[in-house]
This record gives structure tokens, C-alpha cells and sequence, in this order.
């Protein structure tokens, strides 16, 4: 019943999310009769980005005679006849991000995904689409920052730019877009703290998604005055306590904390009934199991290359992970591992 969380990529949830959205939407698509006409500046911005990525064949469709609402990775609102979405996730294409994706003023989603051959800097001209709500640019070869700009983009609520080459630190103004509900920002090279303002933030809590990157110091205790749903920060160099994200009365559902340097005592941790999946595994982490690890809703536990000790409490479903979930640690005990002496 165990399930290994140690690989597992959160950011294939935005991958989901981002499809099911584009799928959503051109399913929503009127009839080809009753298509929006293209405005004219955004053809002409659309003409633009094509010939900035070298006229790739995969955009041969995209000719100045017919109507851009029609072309491939484009969706136009019928209402306002704008470019809404703009979608490039195949094909060979290689360059930069165009600056001219700025020329498009009522763009909400922009997906840019799995282009390993994309590189440079997020451009600056995204900073203009005022309209934005979902912004993915995953899996290509981009570096630099991340922009503090995106803290102008208002409307917000999802931010992807999860395994990308992107470095420096993480701003601490995202914590002003209070629209947000996720954050992906893991498989990158991003280095120092994790902003104490990720426990400020005044709208939605959104889930976190930081893990593959070079993050060390300590969790921020401000994060532990707000109700995170989501926080995955595996595989970087975070250390100190992580208590202050449990308690009983948080809702939490989804912690992976693997593979780091963390340091605190497991028995003064209580888990709130709400959690589903728990990986603590490859830290320095001692004490012992506290009960409230028997909780009935926790399905996927890994708790393995630790210090921990004593007695594996009985309930739930700690008696039916696989041991490997708790192995090796300093004197753990009890189904199923073998029984205490």
C-alpha cells in the first residue's frame, strides 16, 4: 500500500492542470461560423512572435490571410474577439521567449511548455498582460531571474515555472498576488531563503511547490501562522525545525519535505487529521512516532534515513505501509517492522 514520493514531480499536477484548462476552453469554442474574428494588433503581435522563433514550420498555419482565432495553440475570446490564450508546448522551437507577447494586452493564459531548446530571460514586456491568471513556462532551457515584475500581475493565480535553468533567489513580493492558489517553482537552480513573506500572504494560501532547487536556512515561522494545503520542498539544503507547518487544527494534505537537513524531535509533532501524504525521508529527524500518525486518511507515509526510534503506534494505516517507509532509522519498532524487544 505504500507509495514512494521521493520522485515524484509535482509539477506534472500544473502539467494536468494546464491541459485540462486548454481543453476546457477549446471545447467551449463556438462553432468555426461563429469563431471571433482576430483583432488586427493581435495578429500582427502573433505575426510577430512567429518570426521571432525563426517562422518554425509547427506555426506554418499562422499566415496573415486567415483568421488567428483559428490558428493552432491560439483561443480568442468570442465576446471581446482578443487573444485570450496563447499555447506553444511543441514543435522545434528555439530561441527566446518573444518580447512580443506583451503586445498582447488581453491575454490571460500563456502556456510555454516543454521546449528545451527555448532560452534567455523571461522578457520584461509580460509585465504589460495586466489581464494574466495563469502563466506556465515549464520544462525549457530559459535562466536568469525570476522576475520581481510578476508581483504587478494582479490577476494571478497560478504561476509554473517548475524545471527551467532559473537561478538567484525567490521574490518575496509573489506574496502580494493575493489571487494565487499555486506556486511551482521546483527543478530549477534557485538559491537562498525561502521569503518569510510566504507566511503573509493576504488572499488564498496557495500550494507550494519548491522542491529541486539549492534552498537552505530554515523554514520561515511565519509560515506557520497560515493554512497550507500543499508544501513540497524536497531535495534542497533547508535545515532547523519544520513543526510549526502541523498541528491539529491545520488542514494540510499534501507535506514532502525529503532529502534536506532537517533537524527537530518527530514526538512533538501532532499531524492534523487531514493528511494524506507525508515524506520526511533523508534528514536528520529523531524522537519517536507520535499517535496521531494513526490517523485513517494518511495514505502515503515515508519516514525512512532518519534517527527516529521507538515504537510504530498502532492504527490507521501504519501497520500496512511497506517497512521501507521506515527504513533505516536509529530504533524503530513495532508492524511491521520486527517487534519491540
Amino acid at each position: 500500500m505504500f507509495i514512494s514520493t521521493h520522485n515524484m514531480k509535482p509539477s506534472a499536477l500544473f502539467s494536468t492542470l494546464s491541459l485540462c484548462l486548454f481543453l476546457f476552453l477549446f471545447l467551449s469554442l463556438p462553432p468555426p461560423s461563429l469563431a471571433a474574428r482576430c483583432n488586427p494588433n493581435d495578429k500582427e503581435a502573433l505575426l510577430q512572435i512567429k518570426k521571432s522563433l525563426n517562422n518554425p514550420t509547427h506555426l506554418a498555419a499562422w499566415k496573415p490571410n486567415t483568421n488567428c482565432c483559428n490558428w493552432n495553440g491560439i483561443i480568442c475570446n468570442p465576446a471581446t474577439n482578443r487573444v485570450a490564450t496563447l499555447q506553444l508546448d511543441s514543435g522545434n522551437l528555439s530561441g527566446q521567449i518573444p518580447p512580443a507577447v506583451g503586445n498582447l494586452p488581453f491575454l490571460e493564459n500563456l502556456f510555454v511548455l516543454n521546449l528545451s531548446n527555448l532560452t534567455g530571460h523571461i522578457p520584461s514586456t509580460v509585465a504589460k498582460l495586466s489581464h494574466l491568471t495563469f502563466l506556465a513556462i515549464s520544462h525549457t532551457s530559459i535562466s536568469g531571474r525570476i522576475p520581481s515584475f510578476l508581483s504587478q500581475l494582479k490577476n494571478l493565480t497560478y504561476i509554473n515555472l517548475s524545471y527551467n535553468q532559473l537561478t538567484g533567489s525567490i521574490p518575496a513580493s509573489l506574496s502580494q498576488l493575493t489571487q494565487l492558489t499555486a506556486i511551482d517553482l521546483g527543478g530549477n537552480k534557485l538559491t537562498g531563503k525561502i521569503p518569510s513573506s510566504f507566511g503573509e500572504f493576504t488572499g488564498a494560501v496557495p500550494d507550494l511547490y519548491l522542491s529541486q532547487n539549492k534552498l537552505s536556512g530554515t523554514i520561515p515561522k511565519s509560515m506557520g501562522y497560515l493554512n497550507y494545503s500543499a508544501i513540497y520542498l524536497a531535495n534542497n539544503m533547508l535545515e532547523g525545525e519544520v513543526t510549526p507547518l502541523f498541528g491539529k487544527n491545520k488542514t494540510l494534505r499534501f507535506v514532502h519535505l525529503g532529502s534536506n537537513k532537517f533537524r527537530f524531535d518527530m514526538s512533538k509533532v501532532e499531524l492534523p487529521v487531514t493528511l494524506f501524504l507525508l515524506d520526511l525521508s533523508h534528514n536528520g529527524i529523531t524522537g519517536s512516532l507520535p499517535a496521531s500518525f494513526a490517523s485513517p486518511n494518511l495514505m502515503n507515509l515515508n519516514v525512512s534515513y532518519n534517527r527516529l526510534c521507538g515504537q510504530i503506534p498502532a492504527g490507521g494505516n501504519l501497520q500496512v505501509f511497506e517497512p521501507s517507509a521506515y527504513l533505516p532509522n536509529r530504533c524503530l519498532c513495532g508492524a511491521p517492522l520486527p517487534a519491540c524487544k
